[in-house]
């Protein structure tokens, strides 16, 4: 009897993976790849379009192989803000572009110019002024350096519909990467930013389908569903929402801790734009509102900067226990940041005089409080006006005691859990598209969630 499964393409800047899920959404096999970067003309590095793209094919062939397993349904989750530029014949024409490409400031303040001004122009997208991040504005490069190939486009496609497009050979866009500071989307009125058609890009975009939406294979195996992919930011998204019904925010941390939450629709601000905060759309058309904190990047060198003076390894601080009495001591001292902003608060402890702690114990809880602060700061404007019940943290700070702690101190409103779920950018992406492979229920099992109480402060 062959199991049946989804095969899911998870591609990372770094880390290229296929999973094959059963019906349980456990993992049955596990592919993982990595290229070497290519460049493109102006010697930039980029993805190396051809291997990702042979890569998909061999890993298929390797999987239709397996006599064990049948093969229900494939889909894709990737990163954002890249666009592959195809013709008629589905060939790329271009390199697949990196993100992080420098952007000309001459066309970069024509473009603004033309239409509003940064400040008003990225309130209507919510999309802050990125560059080459905003991925429209690659298209408008485009058009606007290379017009000859620019003709040539018959259809742009961001990665994830991209990859879509070699199994299906549909075009189609999909709302979870238009949606992300694309400079695209007009959120007042709910349509692509008048720019688009102005500037003769609309014809080059792919029509929106739902996002979970399948289409009929076109390369040769079993008659099996073919997802239109995924913007892996939003796919993470999706277990919590199947998962869980009262409003909630997830902070997703990591090299940058991002909390997510579906259930703010208030407009943005300019001072959330400011502060690293913006909207995007997720899986089922809504907005979603997020705020961006570089703290884990912060916490990695902080802590480095501790073992050095301490003469200790950066390992000891894995398994520091959350020590109440130090922390509330650290606490009465702590100016807690008023009227600063997210990035300012988080600054804090790197100016601080470590001469000043008598054990590293000390500094890193010193560091964790005003990460925290900082923390507070950041997620509070997402969470907003709205009733939020819950606050789910995974990643890295999701296992760390001192954060959990101080966190759920932080928010004594909300219920905070450290919640934990293997791969949870591939299980989304499997599961938007639970229909059209599963003869099961949704699971109602697959994130393990730890909850921490706010800690009663004791008199010492």
């Amino acid at each position: 009897m062959k199991i049946p499964v989804i095969a899911i393409f998870d591609v990372g800047k770094t880390n290229k993976k296929l999973f094959l899920f059963d019906e349980h959404y456990r993992i049955v096999f596990e592919r993982s790849a990595r290229f070497t970067e290519t460049v493109d003309e102006d010697g930039d590095p980029c993805e190396n379009l051809a291997s990702l793209r042979l890569s998909v094919f061999d890993s298929l062939h390797e999987v239709f192989r397996k006599d064990e397993f049948e093969i229900k349904a494939i889909n894709f989750s990737t990163y954002g803000a890249s666009f592959v530029y195809i013709d008629e014949s589905g060939k790329p024409l271009t390199p697949l572009y990196n993100y992080l490409k420098d952007y000309p400031q001459t066309l970069k303040d024509q473009f603004y110019k033309q239409y509003g001004g940064e400040e008003n122009f990225a309130l209507r997208t919510a999309s802050p002024v990125l560059g080459s991040l905003n991925s429209g504005m690659q298209l408008y490069r485009l058009k606007h350096e290379k017009p000859s190939i620019f003709k040539q486009v018959y259809k742009a496609l961001h990665l994830p519909q991209y990859m879509s497009f070699l199994i299906s050979g549909k075009v189609y866009s999909d709302m979870t990467s238009i949606g992300c500071h694309t400079n695209l989307w007009d959120f007042q009125k709910s349509g692509y930013h008048e720019w688009v058609e102005q500037e003769g890009i609309l014809d080059k975009l792919a029509p929106i389908v739902p996002a979970d939406s399948v289409f009929q294979a076109s390369f040769p195996g079993n008659n099996y569903a073919v997802g239109a992919g995924f913007h892996d930011s939003s796919a993470a998204l999706i277990p919590y929402l199947v998962s869980f019904t009262k409003p909630f925010v997830l902070l997703s941390t990591g090299t940058w801790c991002i909390s997510l939450n579906p259930f703010n629709e208030e407009p943005l601000t300019s001072e959330d734009l400011k502060a690293d905060c913006l909207s995007y759309i997720h899986y089922q058309g809504k907005p979603v509102k997020a705020s961006r904190l570089f703290a884990g990047y912060e916490h990695e060198q902080q802590t480095k900067r501790i073992a050095a003076h301490f003469n200790v390894s950066t390992a000891k601080f894995k398994n520091i226990a959350f020590d109440t009495h130090l922390a509330n001591k650290l606490q009465e001292q702590t100016d807690q940041s008023a009227g600063m902003s997210p990035q300012e608060s988080l600054a804090i402890f790197g100016k601080r005089d470590l001469g000043k702690f008598r054990t590293e114990t000390e500094a890193y809880h010193q560091l964790m409080i005003d990460l925290v602060n900082a923390q507070k700061i950041s997620t509070t404007l997402a969470i907003g006006a709205s009733t939020v019940k819950r606050l789910f943290v995974d990643g890295g700070f999701g296992k760390n005691v001192i954060y959990m702690n101080l966190l759920a101190e932080a928010f004594p409103q909300v219920e905070v859990f450290a919640a934990s779920m293997a791969q949870a950018t591939a299980v989304g992406t499997a599961l938007a598209i639970h229909q059209s492979w599963n003869s099961l229920p949704f699971p109602n099992d697959i994130i393990e969630l730890k909850y921490y109480a706010p800690v009663k402060k004791v008199a010492s």
